[in-house]
């Protein structure tokens, strides 16, 4: 397995453009499915489940290749409604295709998903939901097996606004004769860039990125070009660098508006943040301040996503910070190992007490995707060097983190 060798403590400068989100492209590669015809995503980065999902694409029939940033899809040669079990297991965003695949072939047959272990992550909103509007589904020895040709418009009120469950009744939505709505949905910004996407593609959909979203059934849609929105998570990530290394950045490709929550904080914190069209610069400073409280929300709240990387900057903070995290139990699999490189991190339950101090290098391992770029902003601040194992999981949503970080003069190196 890959490591990194980081050596800590240097200031880190210059420009760097964030890549497309993995949280958007993902549900979008999906819903390219329904269009029985060639799309082409702009700004597609370069991930570990981006390739995941082409395999799933081919196992389907479609067609899929990545060109660089541009990924070309050609669903008019699907003839499978079937994911193999091994590709599920490979990412938890895979149950996406529940929705798309049965609008598209009638029926459905895939595992539950998999991905990295963050605690209790039911389905069954999606479930529900999907049998809300007629989808007969069986569930028997770990695989869902849905049948979607009885399926019809309707209301469907999700009594927790999830992401996944919102992409997916959406998905098995676009096809159906009438007007489908969902009440209290899922507000991301990802979710907006897929119905931008579908809407391209000749759905009809409005309310996008409220809490009320309104679905008009039609019966085509057509191929599509689309470029992928800013990862958010990506920039939020790279800014939590600036504030451990103490060092001022300037980001390209990003989107203000998908960073409020995040702003906000390190504004708290002391930093100074300004953006210009979609660029942003950010310059930490020299003793970052505790923020009393963060709590992960649903979105245009805290998102969860951030939380790691943005707990392993408060470890750099004056003074105590408190984090409540709210949507995964298991988010903080990163305190022990932050607690070997010298943090003074306090759990009970769902709260995190740091009180902030300089730490030093140590041998650590990630075991989730933002866990691992968390220790990886822990260790361009620390003192020392730092040997992180399991960097597979990073690839997941960085492409190449490494020399990313390399171009703003990091010490980093990739083993």
């Amino acid at each position: 397995m890959d490591r990194y060798i980081i050596n800590g403590g240097r200031k880190l400068g210059g420009r760097l453009r964030v890549h497309g989100a993995k949280n958007a492209v993902l549900p979008i590669m999906a819903a390219a499915v329904l269009s029985g015809d060639r799309c082409s995503l702009y700004d597609c980065p370069d991930l570990s489940d981006v390739h995941h999902t082409i395999k799933i694409l081919r196992t389907l029939g479609c067609s899929a290749e990545l060109n660089g940033d541009i990924l070309e899809i050609n669903s008019d040669s699907i003839n499978s409604w079937e994911i193999p079990e091994d590709l599920m297991r490979e990412m938890r965003s895979s149950i996406i295709f529940l929705g798309a695949i049965a609008g598209k072939m009638g029926r459905v047959r895939l595992c539950a998903p998999g991905g990295c272990e963050l605690g209790n992550r039911p389905i069954d909103l999606h479930l529900k939901a999907l049998r809300q509007l007629g989808m007969e589904i069986r569930e028997e020895n770990g695989f869902i097996e849905a049948i979607a040709d009885k399926m019809h418009s309707g209301d469907v009120h999700l009594s927790f606004p999830s992401v996944g469950a919102t992409e997916n009744i959406i998905l098995a939505a676009v096809g159906l004769k009438g007007e489908t709505t969902i009440s209290n949905a899922a507000r991301e910004p990802e979710i907006t860039d897929m119905c931008d996407f579908l809407n391209k593609m000749g759905a009809d959909i409005e309310g996008a990125g409220s809490e009320n979203i309104r679905i008009n059934g039609v019966a085509h849609l057509h191929g599509a070009n689309h470029k992928i929105m800013p990862d958010r998570i990506v920039a939020a990530t790279f800014m939590c660098a600036a504030m451990t290394t103490k060092s001022e950045i300037e980001l390209l490709n990003v989107r203000s508006s998908h960073l409020g929550a995040i702003v906000s904080a390190f504004r708290d914190s002391g930093a100074k943040i300004e953006f210009f069209k979609d660029n942003m610069y950010i310059r930490a400073p020299e003793k970052a301040r505790s923020i009393d409280m963060i709590k992960t929300q649903v979105y245009p709240g805290f998102p969860t996503d951030a939380q790691s990387p943005v707990m392993a900057a408060l470890c750099f903070a004056e003074g105590t910070s408190v984090i409540v995290e709210n949507i995964f139990d298991s988010r903080y699999k990163i305190i022990p190992e932050l607690r070997k490189m010298g943090a003074d991190i306090l759990q009970d339950g769902r709260v995190a007490v740091i009180k902030g101090h300089d730490l030093c290098g140590a041998h650590i391992k990630a075991m989730d995707l933002r866990g691992g770029a968390a220790l990886t902003v822990a260790a361009l601040g620390a003192s020392g060097q730092t040997v992180l194992n399991g960097v597979h999981y990073i690839d997941r949503g960085y492409v190449s983190l490494e020399k990313q970080l390399k171009s703003l003069g990091a010490d980093i190196e990739r083993i």
